[in-house]
């Protein structure tokens, strides 16, 4: 766990200007998600925290969000220009990172192979509660 907590520490100070939980809310936009109630079920975070995390960045200028015509309660978010710039920066500081971190273990080859297992393991697990709550992606 230690080593899971400080690895994000140390991504987190890389990612320069963002926090993880705008850079798990950026992230979640650029790859389609476009409401924020998918954002919190997706990452597993509450709504508040995502509303908030939302209005940070869009005050920033780096997501936009719009009305939705058929649900007064619903927006639609979207990168901005400076949003994909800033989430493109932030993830290769972030990418750097990590690779110094695997370069200081004796296998930095298996280390970067596990993260990824870990990424689509993680992927299914917050896509299998998100479809357990009925909130999976709708077509």
């Amino acid at each position: 766990m230690r080593a899971l907590v400080g690895a994000a520490r140390v991504l987190e100070r890389a990612s320069g200007e963002l926090s993880l939980a705008q850079y798990r809310v950026l992230a979640s936009v650029a790859a389609g998600d476009e409401r924020a109630s998918r954002i919190a079920a997706r990452l597993a975070l509450g709504k508040p925290t995502i509303s908030a995390t939302v209005e940070s960045l869009r005050r920033r200028g780096l997501l936009t969000r719009a009305a939705v015509d058929d649900d007064q309660r619903a927006a639609t978010l979207r990168l901005t220009d400076d949003g994909r710039a800033v989430l493109d920066a932030a993830e290769r500081a972030m990418l750097d990172r990590l690779g110094e971190l695997a370069a200081r273990t004796a296998e930095p080859a298996a280390v970067l192979a596990a993260l990824r297992a870990l990424d689509g393991a993680v992927d299914g697990y917050l896509a299998d509660r998100a479809a357990a709550r009925g909130l999976g992606r709708r077509a």
